[in-house]
């Protein structure tokens, strides 16, 4: 097992000289041709970030931060600006630099640890600007996916039995993280109102360490952000299935969620609240507007089989055009947000499996009592987790034999409140 306290100058090298083995279409993190269609663009992206190469991209590792540094140099090359660092000379003041690495936003995280002293962990979050146009220039839209995943760490795995393997996380969420950067490309060829603020987090696979830091260190004014919309796990659409998080979290959503909906539409699953095991909950608790897509839990979810040729491509091209405009609406509309408390539920109480309280299988959040009847959409129904008795059967029994103990877990029940698929990462 690697420490997750290696120097970070042996984790930069390597991940430099792991970026020279970019696929064709994505080499370097170069802007794409404009004759490169999204769907060719984003399975190219996504053959790279899910590749066995970057190692499962887990926080604190090489492949992790190639995968930073890969989109980082897209960005680049999609001239965007960078964000302000005071600390760092080179990227002292912002913008235009031609400086790939400004778009790295390194920062020590505090990883929690079962029955020890939490570890620090030297990572990285990646941020770009699409200036907006006009007199909204000076508000912002978050748009943003955490692209870390387990790496080779069997904690938080639903295969802890196969050992430390590549869990490549195409779908966890390497998904998320292509839609993102091809609505960068978008925007900056068509900026919005306001401005932009696209993020790619990382640890969020160790409990939404990237996002947090990020909401409690934002480079400009929590009162000027409009909203924030996260992408996390959408790149397995079953049925034209996707499901929405967040409609009730401003009294504008519902409108805008419904609007995006063109032809040929999708089958939304609408759901009021803000809170969830993904990033943009950080975000919803600074009591800002959030909406969150997921195309729903499937059987390869934290496990060694989530790879990238069992992505739907036709799928993730539709779940980027409706993100699309989505956020456009969000970012063009005259006046701002009214955010909305009717569905706020506390942050959720979770119990934890494993040697680190990150999202993992066992992990089941409980909310508090529904205070609408709006918090949820009574059309939709989660689908329960597969294989959930064989997965416990496997986690218990890695468990007993690496000497740690089991917590037991409970069936959420699917109240208004809790009718959401809560399983996910």
């Amino acid at each position: 097992m690697r420490s997750l306290n290696r120097p970070r100058g042996t984790l930069l090298a390597a991940a430099i000289l792991l970026s020279a083995g970019c696929h064709a279409f994505a080499r370097q993190g170069e802007a794409p041709a404009a004759t490169v269609s999204a769907a060719d663009q984003m399975r190219a992206d996504i053959t790279h970030l899910a590749s066995d190469l970057l190692d499962g991209r887990g926080t604190g590792t090489a492949g992790n931060d190639t995968a930073a540094l890969f989109i980082a140099r897209r960005y680049n090359a999609l001239r965007l600006s960078s964000i302000a660092q005071a600390d760092r000379a080179a990227c002292a003041k912002g913008g235009r630099l031609g400086k790939a690495d400004c778009f790295v936003l390194p920062f020590t995280a505090t990883v929690p640890v079962r029955n020890a002293a939490p570890r620090s962990l030297k990572t990285q979050n990646v941020a770009a600007i699409v200036p907006g146009k006009g007199s909204l220039a000076g508000e912002y839209v978050i748009v943003g996916a955490h692209f870390d995943h387990l790496g080779r760490d069997s904690v938080g795995a639903r295969d802890p039995e196969k050992g430390r393997v590549i869990r490549n996380g195409a779908d966890d969420n390497a998904s998320g993280t292509v839609v993102v950067m091809e609505l960068a490309r978008r925007l900056a060829r068509t900026p919005t109102r306001r401005s932009v603020l696209i993020v790619n987090f990382t640890g969020e696979e160790l409990g939404l360490l990237g996002s947090e830091w990020f909401v409690n260190h934002l480079p400009v004014p929590l009162e000027r952000v409009q909203g924030m919309v996260n992408l996390d796990m959408v790149g397995r659409m079953k049925n034209d299935k996707l499901i929405v998080y967040g409609v009730s979290t401003a009294a504008e959503m519902k409108g805008i969620v419904d609007s995006a909906n063109v032809a040929p539409r999708l089958a939304i699953s609408a759901v009021g609240d803000g809170e969830g095991p993904s990033d943009h909950a950080a975000f919803y608790r600074k009591d800002l507007p959030v909406l969150h897509m997921f195309t729903d839990l499937h059987d390869d979810y934290h496990t060694a089989a989530d790879d990238a040729d069992k992505i739907n491509i036709e799928g993730l091209v539709r779940v980027a055009d409706y993100a699309e405009r989505a956020v456009r609406a969000i970012a063009d509309r005259p006046g701002r947000g009214s955010p909305s408390s009717a569905c706020r539920s506390p942050a959720p109480t979770v119990r934890r499996h494993g040697r680190v309280p990150g999202p993992t299988w066992d992990r089941f959040p409980t909310w508090a009592p529904p205070t609408s009847r709006e918090c949820s959409s009574p059309a939709f129904a989660p689908a329960a987790p597969p294989s959930r008795a064989a997965s416990r059967e496997a986690t218990s029994s890695s468990s007993s034999g690496a000497g740690r103990s089991r917590t037991s877990t409970t069936t959420p029940t699917h109240s208004a409140r809790t009718s959401r698929a809560m399983w996910w990462t």
